[in-house]
């Protein structure tokens, strides 16, 4: 699934700060004309699904201005 492909992206990249369009390019192709919409909504899902309390995220943290990066704790 592109929920467990971007996780899987962030984990691999811990305390890195990465762009919407290098999560989108990385994850679903040079050729794919998603927006920064589809990365929010798929870090929107990811925290959902595996934080504890998703409105006070502790692994993925959005960047202001930047992107999002994975914080291992």
């Amino acid at each position: 699934s592109k929920e467990f492909d971007v996780l899987m992206f962030l984990m691999e990249r811990p305390e890195r700060v990465l762009t919407r369009e290098q999560i989108l390019t990385n994850v679903w192709g040079l050729d794919y004309e998603g927006t920064d919409r589809t990365v929010d909504n798929f870090i929107s899902r990811l925290r959902r699904r595996f934080e504890h309390d998703p409105s006070s995220p502790e692994h993925f943290l959005s960047v202001r201005g930047a992107g999002y990066k994975f914080v291992a704790s």
